[in-house]
């Protein structure tokens, strides 16, 4: 009986229990057991896999898998393993299998009991794989995780660039199946050009998830406070937060532990069985919440994650639309928060530099789309599925209103007219260049590559000088999701009009432009000590009170008021309302010694303040802090009192001195003296030492910023910020 004549359906009940293919499913499996090249576009979760294991263990001869992962191979085949009673239906071939391993694997493709191979790209680079392989039959090649082969994939892996090749050597006319789980125009031609299918039968699912709610907040001081309060609201829900750093998701675990909730971390650097157990904590709902680096969640079944919370930004759209992506897996509520401030994305833009040219490229224009979701006032949804090919209809489309920006409008305004004059300047200047580049044009900034064009000799150069840079760039990125520019595949992120671009230079219409969020940046040169949290202000009368006791208590002993408790302090103190020294010593930049020094007042004060006006005390604010930095804070104290150099005592722990700085001054402003005489008598002499006190004696702020336009920069940063310390250490403490 030929395959055209199997009853797939029957099939698909036979291996896999199911009664019914799932999306797109069925078509995709009738083009790859017909033999045809197949490039498959579907969102995690939407069953990708069985798209080609299914057609693999009903055609003749074997499948060979290509997979990045080795843990994710594993569980497949186990899978596999799981619908047959012959153990060598599935293997692996990769670095982890010893001689004799290798040799059984053979023998059970030669005995056509194996259908499913699943190999790592290096695996076929060997020359005795390739000869092996060449000599039996093979049903078709699939390459899973697609989106490797391009280097503007998430998740670019140099070794998948030589797949066509590999596959030609193993036979001409092996079936090529392409599977991807998030691509981008760009990307999906890359990887069609890349492995030659340009004529590849092609199946792409939507990307929608209508269950899933996004939201993006910004980034505060005080964002460890926001992530436990918005956990505890959640109670009893499995969640994953997400961490750029391993340092960070350690810090974090902690401290949601610290605050009564059950949480685990997960990153590579953790050993493999710790890792393993954490997983599975998570799994078996003996972990509410798992702290993780993109490390966590590759081939993550938990079909219950109510929430996925981003603590960093992650460097690009496709790597966001994959994490959050974990949530809602069974079709229940998913809620999708983000934390965004500019400076994570500068931080991320500095990892980069010691890339090669062209890579920095790439992770600059995939690091602006990633700003441009965050800032954007349009609809999330709307601008993800933009950004991966596909229109959505806010009014039509579902889940709509599932996101922050849909649900609370932002002000929007006729914009009809700049919207022409953007245009216009994307036609005169030959379509030539790229957001920024064009914002420069429009705003009369020339730089080098400008100039070369001679752009800023033209007449039109700054006509848009009347709005300022963010205005534009919001401009250009509502103006190509509504579809009037394009993003050119060839050279990507030069602006290309599109042909309703170029309707509408000829008779524009009305566009209502939504004004932009503005994530801005509160310049502050306060202490900000991991795991306390300061922030928005709950209590403005609090606020005013404890201002008066400080200046009050400052008159008396006869320094200035910062030197007693700095603003952040007084701030996170309204927003806490200890009663205790205990918990005055966990608010932001107080510690034990502190507030054991001044906090009798204060805490005498706010409790009789709570007790007049009624107020209740929020219990999950008093965010408890875990002590994470007290070893190295202990290990400065040392240095410090044995007189070593600061920058050895920085190096050695691997800081650089600005962060260095940072730890020395959250010792010193939490009541610890630090005696560094040794070194500012190095750096300033005596007159110089004498002005900087007298300045901070008599000022009203310990800002440096104030300083330095005080002196007139006759001081940099550092040697203010040192003084600063040691001003606080005498004075202070």
């Amino acid at each position: 009986m030929s395959i055209k004549e199997i009853d797939l359906h029957s099939a698909l009940k036979q291996y896999f229990g199911f009664s019914k293919f799932k999306g797109l499913q069925e078509p995709v499996i009738k083009s790859i057991v017909q033999d045809n090249d197949t490039f498959v576009i579907m969102p995690t979760g939407g069953g990708k896999s069985l798209c080609y294991q299914l057609p693999a263990l009903i055609k003749d001869g074997t499948a060979i898998i290509v997979s990045p992962l080795i843990a994710l191979m594993k569980n497949q085949v186990d899978a596999i393993r799981g619908v047959s009673n012959e153990e060598g239906i599935a293997h692996v071939l990769n670095s982890s299998l010893n001689k004799t391993e290798v040799r059984k694997v053979k023998e059970d493709i030669v005995n056509g009991v194996t259908k499913l191979l699943y190999v790592a790209p290096e695996s076929l680079t060997k020359e005795e794989h390739v000869e092996f392989l060449r000599s039996v039959q093979i049903s078709f090649m699939a390459v899973d995780e697609a989106h490797c082969i391009s280097e503007w994939g998430h998740d670019f892996r140099p070794e998948y660039r030589n797949l066509r090749h590999i596959i030609k050597r193993i036979g001409d006319n092996i079936p090529i199946i392409g599977l991807t789980a998030t691509a981008t125009p760009k990307v999906q031609e890359d990887i069609l050009k890349s492995l030659d299918i340009t004529k590849a039968n092609t199946f792409k699912a939507s990307f929608n998830r209508p269950n899933l709610f996004y939201e993006v907040r910004p980034k505060t001081k005080s964002v460890d406070a926001d992530i436990i309060r918005f956990i505890k609201q959640n109670e009893g829900k499995s969640g994953i937060v997400y961490c750029l750093s391993r340092k960070r998701v350690e810090e974090l675990a902690q401290v949601l532990q610290v605050n009564g909730i059950n949480a685990v971390p997960y990153h590579a650097g953790l050993d493999p069985k710790t890792r393993v157990k954490h997983q599975d904590m998570f799994l078996m709902e003996d972990a509410d919440v798992v702290v993780a680096t993109i490390a966590f969640g590759m081939g993550i079944d938990k079909p219950d994650v109510r929430f996925v919370i981003h603590h960093d930004m992650p460097k690009s759209i496709e790597s966001y639309y994959q994490e959050t992506g974990r949530a809602g897996r069974d079709g229940g509520e998913g809620h999708c928060l983000a934390f965004y401030a500019y400076k994570d994305i500068e931080k991320l833009e500095k990892f980069m530099s010691g890339k090669p040219v062209a890579e920095q490229e790439i992770g600059q224009a995939l690091l602006q789309e990633v700003v441009a979701f965050a800032e954007s006032s349009v609809s999330r949804r709307k601008f993800i599925l933009h950004y991966f090919g596909e229109e959505f209809d806010n009014e039509t489309g579902e889940g709509g209103d599932m996101d922050d920006n849909v649900r609370n409008p932002k002000k929007q305004h006729e914009a009809k007219e700049d919207v022409a004059v953007l245009l216009e300047t994307v036609a005169k200047t030959n379509e030539k260049y790229k957001s920024k580049d064009l914002v420069h044009v429009l705003t009369g900034k020339s730089n080098a590559l400008i100039a070369s064009h001679k752009t800023d000799a033209q007449d039109f150069f700054g006509v848009g000088s009347h709005h300022d840079k963010r205005y534009w760039m919001a401009l250009i990125r509502q103006v190509l999701v509504a579809g009037y520019l394009k993003k050119d595949i060839e050279t990507y992120g030069v602006l290309r009009l599109s042909n309703e671009g170029k309707d509408f230079i000829n008779s524009p219409e009305s566009f209502m432009m939504t004004e932009d969020h503005v994530f801005d940046e509160t310049t502050d040169d306060s202490i900000i000590t991991a795991s306390k949290g300061g922030g928005a202000v709950a209590d403005e009368q609090l606020m005013g009170l404890l201002k008066d006791l400080r200046k009050r208590n400052a008159k008396k002993l006869g320094v200035p008021p910062f030197v007693i408790f700095q603003d952040p302090s007084l701030e996170d103190m309204a927003l806490k309302y200890p009663i205790t020294l205990d918990e005055l010593s966990n608010v932001h930049g107080v510690g034990d010694g502190k507030a054991k020094k001044y906090g009798k007042d204060f805490i005498e004060l706010i409790s009789n303040y709570v007790e007049e006006h009624d107020i209740i005390r929020p219990d999950d604010m008093v965010v408890k802090s875990t002590g994470t930095n007290s070893a190295i804070k202990l290990y400065i104290i040392q240095n410090v009192d044995r007189k070593l150099p600061l920058d050895d005592i920085a190096s050695a722990k691997g800081m650089d001195m600005p962060d260095f700085i940072k730890e020395m001054e959250a010792i010193v402003y939490s009541g610890t003296k630090l005696n560094i005489n040794y070194w500012i008598d190095e750096i300033l002499d005596e007159d110089q030492q004498e002005e900087i006190h007298e300045y901070f004696m008599e000022s009203e702020t310990d800002k440096i910023s104030d300083a330095i336009e005080e002196f007139d920069g006759d001081y940099d940063d550092e040697e203010l910020r040192l003084y600063r310390i040691k001003f606080i250490s005498e004075v202070a403490n």
